[in-house]
C-alpha cells in the first residue's frame, strides 16, 4: 500500500520535470538560433532610423486650405488652419503640421496615419528644376 502512494506520488514530479527540461532546451535552442551574436553575445536588432533633417527638407511643404485629404494633423489631433505651414508625406499624401511631421519622420520613416514607408528614391533623386 505505501509502495503504492510513493509511486503516484513519484510519476507525476518526474513527468512534470521532464516537461519543465524540454521547456529549457526549446528556449535555449530558440534564444541562441535565432539572434545574431557578436563575440558570442546576443545583439539587439536596431528598428530603422527615422529622417535626417536634408531629407525632412526635401518633402513638400504646403498650406492648411491646400491639404487635399483632410485638414486633421494625426499626430497632434488638432486642426491645420487655413494659413499655417503644413508637411505632405509623398505617395499617400497625408498632411500634417511642419513640427508635428518633423517630430514624427525624424523617429518613424513612415506615414503615422497609413504606415506607408517612404521611398528611399525620394531623397537620392535630384530635380532638374
Amino acid at each position: 500500500m505505501l509502495d503504492s502512494v510513493l509511486l503516484a506520488l513519484f510519476l507525476p514530479c518526474l513527468g512534470m520535470s521532464a516537461v519543465f527540461i524540454v521547456y529549457m532546451c526549446l528556449l535555449w535552442y530558440a534564444t541562441t538560433r535565432h539572434q545574431p551574436l557578436r563575440n558570442g553575445v546576443p545583439v539587439k536588432q536596431v528598428a530603422d532610423k527615422g529622417l535626417s533633417a536634408l531629407e525632412l527638407e526635401k518633402l513638400p511643404r504646403i498650406t492648411g486650405k491646400e491639404l487635399v485629404l483632410g485638414t486633421e494633423c494625426a499626430v497632434c489631433l488638432d486642426e491645420i488652419e487655413g494659413e499655417q505651414p503644413a508637411r505632405v508625406v509623398p505617395g499617400c499624401n497625408h498632411g500634417f503640421h511642419v513640427h508635428c511631421a518633423d517630430t514624427w519622420l525624424s523617429n518613424h520613416p513612415l506615414c503615422p496615419v497609413c504606415r506607408t514607408k517612404l521611398d528611399p528614391q525620394l531623397f537620392t533623386s535630384h530635380s532638374p528644376c
